[in-house]
């Protein structure tokens, strides 16, 4: 009789701490991302003041690559970065490469983001650079899946307003693409510092970042991306036909969403490949590495729970809706 009374006793306490584990999981979930009307019509050059459409990532491709910013107050940073990318991506005559368009995301600035983006936009006459502005600050990884959302290209790009890597690395990753994903096919490549571990672009960083950044390898091993050396990278290159089946899944708008990004690439058996490229630290990091290092911790725990449990589910290719 008591061992009985025993095991219920040990039943009820497990039951109620599943219950209060699960209650804790759909408490520190992110609530869905919710894209307002104004946020699906850009500006541009063409047009400064009367918004239009943007491309939805369900539609066909309109130019072979879109490079996606995401900016929150970076009138500093912004500028330096568009040269670099324009000069790459825009030469003239011959040396043509590839049509393009940069669609910056204004993460909800609180200064004057969008309208200094404008301004470059209007500076490069022969480039589309379209901009769009979110209601509200929603994290980076909110603002790169809104960019992957309203994109036109048949490839695309993040790549961080504050130009800490190089654009020309662009076409290791392009190539690296053809071998994974041929003619459009699903693939995403990453771009890699793995290789800088021991240069002075990490050594010199400062201690927290350098404990943080060994902290997340060791978590990452434990989550299921172990096999990518370089998660955070802001410099990650997906095919259209990968980024139909990934950003519409996407739940996580902090800045460990690439995380997730990959998760679901493996989920979906995505072939994903990495790449080294150059890269260099650039004064006005947003990032607070306590903060990012608890919220890190909690949003890795919560992504993993969500998928180990069904709630959160990635479509397989011609099933993801799509906003």
């Amino acid at each position: 009789m008591e061992s009985t009374t025993l095991l219920y006793g040990v039943g009820l306490l497990f039951a109620a701490g599943l219950i209060v584990f699960y209650a804790a999981l759909v408490f520190w979930s992110p609530p869905p991302i919710v894209t307002h009307e104004s946020e699906t019509f850009y500006l541009s050059r063409v047009s400064p003041t009367t918004p239009r459409p943007l491309t939805r990532l369900n539609e066909p491709g309109t130019v072979d690559l879109t490079v996606i910013v995401p900016a929150y107050n970076e009138t500093e940073r912004l500028p330096e970065m568009m040269a670099a990318t324009i000069a790459h991506l825009a030469p003239a005559g011959e040396k043509a490469k590839r049509t393009f368009e940069v669609l910056v995301v204004d993460d909800g600035s609180s200064d004057d983001t969008s309208a200094t983006a404008l301004a470059l936009a209007k500076k490069y006459k022969d480039c589309d650079i379209k901009v769009v502005t979110l209601e509200k600050n929603i994290g980076k990884g909110g603002a790169v899946r809104h960019g992957m959302l309203f994109a036109g290209g048949r490839r695309l790009l993040m790549a961080d307003a504050d130009g800490a890597s190089r654009i020309e690395d662009l076409e290791a990753l392009w190539t690296a693409m053809d071998e994974i994903a041929p003619e459009n096919a699903p693939g995403v490549v990453v771009g890699s510092r793995a290789h800088l571990v021991k240069s002075d672009a990490v050594v010199k960083r400062s201690f927290l970042r350098n404990v943080l950044m060994y902290g997340l390898h060791t978590i990452l091993r434990i989550v299921g991306v172990g096999h990518i050396r370089d998660t955070q990278c802001g410099f990650k290159l997906f095919s259209r036909a990968a980024a139909q089946q990934i950003f519409p899944a996407q739940h996580l708008p902090t800045w460990i969403f690439d995380v997730e990004l990959l998760l679901l690439a493996k989920q979906l058996r995505v072939p994903v490949a990495e790449v080294p490229i150059e890269w260099h630290e650039v004064a006005g990091s947003k990032l607070n590495v306590v903060t990012a290092s608890l919220q890190m911790l909690r949003d890795l725990l919560v992504v993993r729970a969500n998928h180990l449990l069904g709630r959160w589910t990635a479509a397989p290719a011609g099933r993801a809706k799509i906003e």
